[in-house]
This record gives structure tokens, sequence and C-alpha cells, in this order.
């Protein structure tokens, strides 16, 4: 009596795990099959369109579509700088390169680009001179691919300025070493030339304010080695007091 109870109890177990198991089995090959999601180049209704597969974001690049090797963004043609723009210089292009230029480039390169800025006046290590020969022989590319990367102590403005704006600094730059070093062979024929120092006095300005700017050899901005903290300040203070006491 009692072995038949135990096969009858093991008997509805086994049953019961049994529907136990295809029930989990059966559910878990539901929610693995019937996902929501959508299957490329298959049909939906959830979008009037009737397409699963969404059309780009207008203007979006893809990964790896980028063309980040165009001259336009890299200012190079097989590595190599090149005096040309990638697009043509009009009027509208000169303007928004001489704002820009004076927001981002003044404080160091100074507004006439001679490399004597404010921040140079303060004692600040002095910028280049796009007057300079060897700079101004510079191809066009050159100043946008420093403003993309930076030189020396200058550090890179990618992330300040677009793309489309280096290169119009760099065609203004270009327009402010044409102005301080023009051929007379530019010259309309017919027109009048002046110098500059005979122009500056018409308008107004002292007989030297165009000579070449001289930099201040010493500044009242000081060094590294010469800041202290204000403690170490009051001890240097206290020593020299005692020292001077001791002398008299």
């Amino acid at each position: 009596m009692r072995s038949r109870t135990a096969l009858l109890i093991f008997r509805s177990t086994l049953a019961a795990a049994a529907v136990f198991t295809v029930a989990f089995v059966s559910g878990c090959r539901q929610d693995m099959q019937n996902q929501p999601k959508f299957i490329p180049q298959r049909g939906t209704t959830f979008f009037p369109s009737g397409r699963s597969v969404r059309p780009e974001v207008l203007g979006a690049v893809a990964r790896n579509q980028l063309d980040a090797d165009e001259y336009y963004n890299t200012g190079l043609i097989d590595g190599k700088e090149q005096n040309a723009l990638p697009f043509p210089v009009t009027m509208t292009v000169l303007e928004r390169g001489q704002e820009r230029y004076n927001i981002y480039c003044t404080p160091c390169h100074s507004r006439v680009g001679n490399g004597r800025g404010m921040i140079v006046e303060r004692g600040y290590k002095p910028a280049g001179n796009f007057h300079d020969p060897l700079i101004a022989a510079k191809p066009l590319s050159h100043y946008f691919f420093v403003m993309t990367h930076g030189y020396g102590s200058m550090p890179d403005y990618s992330a300040q300025i677009a793309t489309q704006d280096r290169w119009a600094i760099a065609a203004y730059i270009r327009a402010l070493q044409l102005s301080q070093d023009a051929p007379l062979a530019d010259v309309p024929a017919g027109a009048q030339v002046q110098k500059l120092s005979e122009v500056s006095q018409q308008a107004g300005f002292a007989p030297g304010f165009v000579d070449a700017w001289t930099l201040p050899q010493e500044t009242n901005v000081p060094s590294a080695g010469e800041m202290q903290s204000p403690g170490a300040a009051k001890a240097a203070a206290k020593t020299a007091a005692a020292t001077s006491t001791a002398k008299k």
C-alpha cells in the first residue's frame, strides 16, 4: 500500500515537473522569438510610411562616412600645405574672417597682425608676426593648419572656431599681409598712391604712429618663481625688516 502511494506521489511530481518545464521553455521561446524590434527591409504599421528603416536625419554623418581627409578639413593635399582656399573668396568671406580674427586672434597677434597683442604686451610669449617674410611666404592653408592643430605655445582652436571660419580667417590674414606689403603693380592705373605715414598724419595721428612697434623689456607681471604664498611673503617681509634693523 505504501509503495503504491509512493509511486502515485512520484508520478504526480514528475508530471508537475514536466508541465513546469514545458511552460518555462515555451515562455522563453516566445520571448526570444517575438522581440520588439524591426527587421531590416521589412514593413511595419508603426510608422505612417510603412517602412521599418527610418531615413537618415538631414546633415547627419554616419560613422566612417566623414570625409576627414579632404582638403577642406585638413588643409593638406598629399600631406602638403597649399596656397588656395577650398571655396571662392568673397567680401562676405573676408568680413566674416575679420570678425572671427578680431575675436580670437587679436589678443596675441593684434589687429594689424604684427604679433604684439595686449596679452603679449603684458608678458606673454610673443606671437607670430604675419608680416615677417618667413611667415608671409607660407601657403594659405598653413594658417588654417596651425589654427586646427596649434603651434608652439599657441593652442589649437578647432573646438572654438568652425572649419569654414578658420578658412575665412586665413583669407583675412592674407588680406592683412597684402595691406602692409602691396606692390605698386596692384594699384589701378590713374589711382593716387600715398604713403601710410602721410595718411596717418592727415588723420591726426603722431608722425611716428605707423613706425615699427617695440616690446617693453620688462613688465610688471611676476614670473612663476617670483610668486609667493601670503605666508611666505610675510616671512620674507619680516626677514627683510630684521636685516634692515640689524644694519642700523
